[in-house]
């Protein structure tokens, strides 16, 4: 069973997925108590979904879902920049929406989440990337965020 974290990641990702469709803008606030309402997923991290209301979620998995997206939301400037002057020649126009979504998450949490170690941050984008991406998406991932850690080591020290 994936951890809440992990849960919290991929519910993230969904989430983040449907805010790059979403031609009207609603905005996180409202796509957040969206998803909520409307969607209930079995145990296994994003199963199929559930008729039943008391579908288990804990408390943890989606605070820690709602943390990532509002921040992805409000710091997606900076994260953008970021993605942009490390993956040089990939603008984030070009990238796929759900590599693009896994990016941000990344960076968000290496810039924003001190508490979340760099090799975890990197290895859980790796393993959502497996599972949501393409065939190349995990190498893709893996060389941008370790890029993005590095530099951030470089620029902290």
């Amino acid at each position: 069973m994936p951890n809440n974290r992990r849960i919290g990641r991929e519910y993230a990702l969904k989430m983040l997925f449907a805010l790059q469709l979403d031609k009207e803008q609603s905005g996180p606030n409202q796509l957040l108590e969206t998803f909520w309402n409307n969607f209930r997923f079995a145990d296994d991290a994003l199963g199929e979904p559930l008729d039943i209301l008391e579908a288990p979620l804990t408390t943890a998995a989606k605070l820690y879902t709602e943390k990532i997206v509002t921040g992805v939301v409000e710091f997606r400037a900076v994260i953008d920049k970021e993605l942009t002057e490390t993956a040089k020649n990939w603008s984030v126009a070009r990238m796929a929406p759900v590599d693009l979504s896994i990016l941000r998450i990344g960076t968000y949490e290496l810039l924003y989440c001190p508490d979340v170690p760099v090799p975890v941050v990197i290895d859980e984008a790796i393993e959502i990337a497996k599972r949501y991406g393409t065939k190349e998406s995990p190498a893709f991932i893996n060389g941008l965020l370790d890029k993005i850690a590095k530099n951030l080591i470089k620029k902290n020290s």
